[in-house]
């Protein structure tokens, strides 16, 4: 890139400072919790009014009949595209604009954009609405600057990532639009930090496992079958057996935090008994139905199967050992480990554009939990996609969630001089 249009970017996108700051504040603002998926539409017409103010084609896809949608909670998306001057790549930044629930132990309001000490506090703040206001205002910059290019920009707001992406990035996939020869390279501002490209993550296996009892009177449980204590059993196993073998197991790739470069395994939840939904006391009962979703993360060294195997034996085992006991395994969802190649052109664009603003190599890491580029590599297969945005990564869904402005003009401008270099394929 011709150093005069280098800099002039530069300075036109630390100018616009003070907006990225608004924007960000006013994406805290719409507070699209997921689940159950509120105010997806709200979110998604809000990016589409700014952006079709500035030029861009966009276009609003509801994910009809995705896990979730309905006419409350409607699954919207919105997908914005401006053209060059001439034929070209498109390059395509996409952001999640779904936040998990704000939980408990926050100092500030969750949903207010609080800033202070440098810092956009609020759910999503880093994960991922400061990467999303930081890609939209590299491209309105490149815009703005009147920086010619070929090809075509696109900007995303999907739905859904924080439960799996199917009413999102999914579902868009599955329509061509992560797919070639429509785009081309992908950059999703997720919260890897603001020196690290993010090549690819792990693999998950998400599964239900219910043991089955029979149900009797509480003062008489021998008479009945108890499936809370079934369950109890296969914690055991795999608190005893499984999770120090996983511990054992490590991986070649670049997976931050260090923790994360084994193999994990997060009960994520257990409901047994009667339902906790009502005032006053349960009664007697021995519990005939237990049930507990396991979230399994695994190293791309690891074959699929076996992950899958590894709770079968466990149950297996306790089905000949245990009498009375009984399960049924039901698996929740599934995707692979993926793996960008280090040479690809978006991660040497990224990283050329990091050492450029920041003055140091980036680094290259893998994520410890997956994020939408499974669904552009599974469905669109398009190799060319990466993980790049402001953000610490430790901070995602914790209380007092935030993000830093230095960081976010930082990466804005990473984002539009790898943009540029993408699209005049000069990588």
């Amino acid at each position: 890139m011709p150093l005069d249009h280098r800099e002039s970017l530069f300075r036109r996108i630390a100018a616009r400072r003070d907006e990225l700051v608004a924007l960000t504040r006013d994406l805290i603002r719409i507070p699209t919790v997921n689940p159950p998926g509120d105010v997806y539409t709200d979110c998604a017409e809000f990016l589409g009014r700014r952006l079709a103010g500035r030029g861009f084609a966009v276009e609003y896809v509801r994910a009809d009949g995705a896990p979730g949608d309905s006419d409350r909670y409607p699954r919207t998306n919105v997908i914005a595209r401006v053209e060059g001057r001439e034929p070209g790549p498109c390059v395509h930044f996409n952001g999640h604009i779904d936040v998990v629930p704000a939980g408990q132990g926050w100092t500030v309001d969750p949903f207010e954009g609080v800033v202070k000490d440098g810092r956009v506090y609020g759910r999503g703040a880093c994960d991922m609405k400061g990467g999303i206001a930081a890609s939209i205002i590299a491209v309105e910059a490149i815009l703005e600057a009147g920086i010619p290019f070929p090809g075509a920009l696109e900007i995303s707001g999907t739905v859904d990532e924080e439960s799996g992406g199917y009413g999102g990035v999914g579902h868009l996939a599955t329509l061509g639009y992560f797919s070639r020869p429509r785009v081309d390279h992908v950059i999703i501002p997720e919260p890897l930090n603001v020196d690290r490209v993010c090549i690819g993550h792990r693999g998950v296996w998400w599964a239900e496992i219910e043991t089955k009892g029979r149900v009797a009177h509480g003062s008489m449980p021998f008479l009945g079958n108890c499936a809370v204590r079934h369950m109890g059993a296969v914690l055991h196993r795999i608190e005893t057996e499984l999770i120090p073998r996983l511990a054992a197991k490590r991986t070649a790739m670049p997976v931050v935090p260090e923790g994360a470069r084994q193999s994990t395994l997060n009960i994520n939840a257990i409901h047994g008994g009667q339902p906790e939904d009502h005032g006053g006391l349960p009664s007697p009962m021995v519990p005939d139905r237990c049930r507990m979703v396991i979230d399994r993360r695994y190293l791309i060294e690891e074959d699929p199967e076996e992950v899958r195997a590894e709770i079968v034996g466990i149950l297996e085992d306790l089905r000949r050992e245990r009498p009375g006991f009984d399960y049924e395994l039901r698996e929740v969802l599934a995707f692979l480990p993926t793996l960008t190649d280090a040479d690809a052109p978006v991660v040497r664009a990224v990283g050329a554009a990091i050492e450029t603003v920041l003055g140091r190599p980036a680094a290259q890491v893998v994520s410890p939990g997956t994020y939408d580029q499974k669904h552009i590599a599974r469905v669109g297969h398009l190799k060319d996609c990466i993980a790049y945005g402001p953000g610490i990564l430790d901070l995602a869904h914790q209380p007092d969630e935030y993000v830093g402005i230095d960081d976010m003009v930082h990466s804005a401008q990473v984002m539009a001089m790898a943009a540029l270099s993408l699209l005049r394929r000069e990588v």
